[in-house]
């Protein structure tokens, strides 16, 4: 990273061990396997601050991979001259985030296009690169820079390498968790050095859809069938359609806010019903003759998920009403906002 910027701010290593697992009410859950990845994607700091608290993400370490020298310290990395790249080291539980759910992510941070360095920062410890530990990961690491080159995102080749991962040697103590112990400074850094800009400009609007094979992976058989195939789940039988807690719900696939607890009624029909949408840019209207009658369906902008109908029987002050299929969408409590990233939407229900 720059030390006069320090002065002012749908792949990695999938390495299977065993480990111990706290669940919400801190018991250890010892038949729980983690598994690591490891990316490159310029600063640390940035790319650690991206992982941290995604529900599944057990830890998050900054460190250095790829290079030849053990144990380098951040002035020998910085001198280009050990081959290391800055990195971040992943230990995550399968059973609650994917692997590719994190390729997703790391694609979202970086520029993909360029071989000498991201952003302000220049030199070859801020290359971009994913590390695999095993045929499998390299398979699964190639085929999501397939699917972000055919996406036509980035006009310019994808330079991202996919190499073996070796060993990984944590970076010193004062670099770690440094966008919480210096949030400041951090704040600067990420805005001066160019990333955060290129985020929103290059993602803000954008999300890559994953393949059939690992949104069926991802979402059980009934979130397939009716986000996919246009399903309808029963009424009174499903997740939300009596939930009364605060909160926001989310597209099950995309994570693209849809809906608010504070626009939600009873309807008496059995499923979950709005009287508007959360972020209505995130809701797209389509005609439906499927039933041999006409009707408008929903579905979400950025996933294409099928949501459920509209129709103009719902209350005042919008005579609206969004009948939707829990199996559409991910409710997030008002307590959690903040950790799942929808910290936004916490001024909705502050009194």
């Amino acid at each position: 990273m720059m030390k006069i910027m320090r002065l002012i701010i749908l792949t990695g290593l999938l390495f299977l061990i065993g480990g111990v697992a706290m669940s919400e009410k801190g018991e250890v859950n010892k038949n729980t396997e983690f598994e690591k990845a490891t990316f490159a994607g310029g600063c640390f700091w940035c790319m650690e601050d991206a992982f941290q608290g995604l529900e599944g993400v057990v830890e998050v370490v900054s460190g250095y991979a790829g290079g030849q020298k053990e144990n380098p310290s951040y002035e020998e990395v910085s001198s280009g001259k050990t081959g290391h790249y800055e990195a971040v080291q992943i230990t995550f539980d399968p059973s609650k985030i994917s692997y590719e759910e994190l390729l997703n992510l790391f694609w979202r941070q970086i520029d993909p296009t360029d071989e000498e360095g991201q952003f302000a920062d220049r030199g070859s410890q801020y290359r971009t690169a994913i590390f695999y530990h095993n045929p499998e990961q390299k398979t699964l690491a190639e085929k999501s820079k397939q699917q972000l080159e055919t996406s036509k995102v980035f006009v310019k080749p994808v330079v991202t390498k996919i190499i073996p991962f070796t060993k990984f040697y944590r970076a010193e103590e004062y670099h770690q968790d440094y966008s919480n112990k210096k949030s400041l400074q951090y704040k600067l850094y990420k805005k001066g050095s160019g990333r955060e800009d290129f985020i929103k400009e290059k993602w803000g609007e954008k999300y890559i859809k994953p393949d059939e094979d690992e949104l069926k992976k991802k979402l059980t058989p009934q979130q397939y069938q009716v986000t996919q195939n246009c399903g309808t789940e029963e009424p009174f039988k499903n997740e939300y359609w009596d939930n009364k807690r605060e909160g926001i719900y989310v597209d099950v696939v995309s994570g693209e806010p849809l809906f608010s607890s504070r626009d939600k009624f009873n309807s008496g029909t059995g499923w979950p019903s709005f009287f508007k949408p959360l972020e209505t840019e995130n809701i797209v209207e389509k005609k439906d003759t499927s039933l041999g009658m006409t009707r408008t369906e929903v579905r979400s902008k950025n996933a294409d998920s099928h949501l459920g109908h509209l129709f103009e029987d719902g209350p005042e002050p919008t005579g609206l009403r969004y009948c939707v299929n829990s199996a559409s969408l991910r409710f997030i409590p008002r307590e959690d906002l903040e950790k799942e990233g929808y910290g936004e939407y916490k001024k909705l229900f502050e009194k």
